[in-house]
């Protein structure tokens, strides 16, 4: 993407990058769309490309990351949510190995009765 129009993009992108920050889980809600608010707009385009590409990722992987204490391959990336977590005041620092479950995700599944079961 031609740099120009990356250093217009948060004026033009604004509302679709904060209804991306939207998870779902309140913690990652107030951790994104925190950074979004008072970091996108002074950040270089190499961290708001990375911005983007955080947003990408699987709800369950960036909570281990963002909440977890886990750390991502990309050393980028691993630098920007060191930066998002140092903005945050949610957590003045991640859980010892995290408190999410182990694997690619949390599966939950509804069993009679209405109650929810952890597989």
């Amino acid at each position: 993407m031609d740099d120009a129009l990356i250093r217009h993009a948060p004026a033009a992108d604004r509302p679709r990058m904060a209804w991306r920050c939207r998870r779902g889980m309140k913690e990652l809600d107030l951790l994104l769309a925190g950074w979004l608010d008072t970091r996108f707009e002074q950040a270089s385009d190499d961290q708001r490309r990375q911005f983007e590409a955080l947003l990408e990722l699987p709800d369950p992987l960036l909570a281990r990351y963002l909440l977890g204490g886990q750390c991502p391959e990309r050393a980028d990336l691993a630098a920007l949510i060191e930066c998002i977590r140092g903005d945050s005041r949610i957590m003045s620092t991640a859980v010892q190995d995290g408190n999410l479950p182990p694997g690619p995700a949390l599966q939950v599944m509804l069993v009679p009765g209405g109650t929810a079961e952890r597989s």
